[in-house]
């Protein structure tokens, strides 16, 4: 039950769509409603506010980091057996969360800088890395899906390489898989020649 209770409060974190909260807050339109419909902070970031785009995104990247911290210390304090598991499944509630947000019609974002603040708890040198190739390949290309679906892949590669515990691997491999899922449409623009740039039209983040 315990567990269970880990493992749903970091649901709930995640299904804080601070897209659309931010936007509510500042006084602007749904980001569901305008651009791509993805609630996260490229698409923020059309509207023209880049504040409001930069909150996003730290509130996204935040939410990750802030529930596997918090299923840690819920973890210990219970003393529920077999943690790592639970912190594992913990941190794939988180992004899934964010994907499918209960509080917000089951209508979340793609999950790229929730992933990256999951990384960033289970590990800071998992996170770090991620998070610079991340920035390298977006400043290069100027295409964010391709530097989310390159981050995507080489993140179960850190985490098998630099975290023992190999229930965490899981987590991120179905993370992963589930983040280059919900860029479908950009991998096929990327096929077709058309996806955007990160200074135009361009739908990857979060």
């Amino acid at each position: 039950m315990q567990s269970l209770i880990v493992v749903l409060a970091a649901y709930l974190i995640g299904s804080l769509s601070f897209a659309v909260i931010v936007s509510r807050a500042m006084g602007m339109a749904d980001p569901r409603t305008y651009g791509s419909g993805n609630p996260g902070a490229t698409n923020v970031l059309r509207s023209g506010n880049k504040k409001a785009a930069l909150l996003t995104l730290l509130g996204d990247a935040a939410k990750g980091l802030i529930a596997v911290l918090f299923a840690s210390l819920l973890v210990g304090l219970w003393q529920i057996p077999q943690p790592h598991a639970v912190i594992a499944a913990a941190s794939l509630a988180v992004a899934v969360g964010h994907m499918w947000p209960v509080f917000f019609r089951f209508k979340g974002g793609k999950g790229v800088a929730t992933a990256g603040g999951i990384l960033l708890a289970l590990d800071w040198r998992c996170g770090l890395i991620t998070l610079g190739v991340w920035l390298i390949l977006a400043k290069g290309f100027k295409i964010s899906s391709v530097a989310a679906l390159v981050a995507a892949v080489i993140a179960p590669i850190l985490t098998w390489y630099f975290i023992p515990q190999r229930e965490y691997l899981y987590a991120v491999l179905v993370i992963s898989v589930l983040l280059i899922a919900r860029h479908h449409e950009n991998i096929r623009k990327l096929l077709q020649g058309s996806e955007s740039r990160i200074s135009g039209r361009d739908e990857s983040r979060s």
